[in-house]
């Protein structure tokens, strides 16, 4: 990175790192370093986002980090970490009002003391409500979009803007800030989520709780939560469950290098110990290509990897 924009950057946010290694900052455990990172307030954020998209550098943004692979090369630019300076939870007549960068687990037991239902099913998933948003989070049969009611959002040029329920085009794994990147910059959506405004509904905080044990009951005895991982590595096929497609397909346990398909559940890579992001991609493509062949269908990773960021045009 120019040490300049490094420099100017210094001067717009407080919180700057340099040279920091990305493992520390994904669930997976696996990456190079970040030339720069920047945990931003909403104010810095809404000021870098615009500066970095006048002057082309390279940015991705992240939550919690819990579906993401960067390269072992690291990200030669600036990662914008939405978290505990973007974090904060208001309620008022039954809306939730989350900031980006707050953690599922305490949006949702913050509902649970209100007495306010509806959030159970995220209480156990590890990200951002600005990560649930951009990938319409779910489980359980319930999804981010059941209980959102408008979201706050700010685009390259610095405006910030309001969407409604219909305008978010949640679906499956899905929204309006996931669809607006591409394969070179998975990362840097074009729109970045500032806050959220939920809907839920009252209910007994008893009950609340106990759904919430119990989701994450099932959690425990179905998903490898005891090894690093993003989660579900697939997106689940219409018709058809990933993890089955898998064990199907002879790979329940396979491994290359540190990175193994789980035992537990075949729908999961987990990082058995010095796994590379390389031996991360190198077996998502062998599940890809085993599982079309055993079963014609083509699985789509749920994970994003971020590769060496688009060069600076001169």
């Amino acid at each position: 990175m120019d040490v300049s924009l490094i420099e100017q950057i210094k001067t717009y946010a407080h919180d700057v790192s340099l040279n920091v290694p990305l493992s520390s900052l994904t669930t997976f455990k696996v990456g190079g370093r970040a030339a720069c990172l920047i945990r931003p307030t909403e104010e810095e954020l809404v000021h870098l986002v615009y500066i970095f998209s006048k002057v082309r550098e390279p940015y991705a943004v992240i939550g919690n980090g819990s579906n993401v692979v960067f390269d072992d090369e690291g990200f030669d630019g600036v990662v914008l970490l939405i978290g505990k300076n973007m974090s904060g939870i208001t309620v008022n007549d039954g809306f939730m009002e989350v900031s980006a960068g707050t953690l599922l687990s305490e949006a949702a037991n913050r509902a649970k003391e209100e007495g306010l239902s509806g959030l159970e099913f995220a209480s156990g998933i590890p990200g951002t409500m600005g990560g649930a948003i951009f990938m319409n989070a779910g489980a359980y049969g319930r999804e981010m979009k059941d209980i959102v009611h408008s979201v706050r959002a700010v685009d390259r040029d610095g405006n910030v803007r309001i969407y409604d329920n219909n305008g978010l085009k949640l679906s499956y794994r899905s929204s309006r800030f996931s669809e607006d990147t591409d394969q070179t910059a998975p990362l840097t959506p074009k729109e970045v989520v500032l806050s959220v405004r939920l809907s839920l509904t009252p209910g007994k905080r008893e009950d609340i709780e106990g759904l919430m044990k119990e989701l994450m009951e099932k959690r425990r005895a179905n998903q490898p939560l005891d090894h690093p991982s993003a989660g579900s590595a697939f997106k689940r096929p219409e018709g058809y469950f990933a993890g089955k497609l898998i064990e199907d397909a002879g790979l329940k346990g396979f491994s290359i290098g540190g990175a193994q398909v789980s035992e537990k559940h075949a729908g999961f890579i987990i990082n058995k110990g010095k796994a590379k992001a390389s031996d991360i991609k190198a077996l998502r493509d062998i599940i890809i290509e085993r599982v079309k062949e055993n079963s014609g269908v083509e699985l789509v990773p749920e994970i994003r990897f971020a590769g060496k960021p688009r060069l600076r045009p001169q």
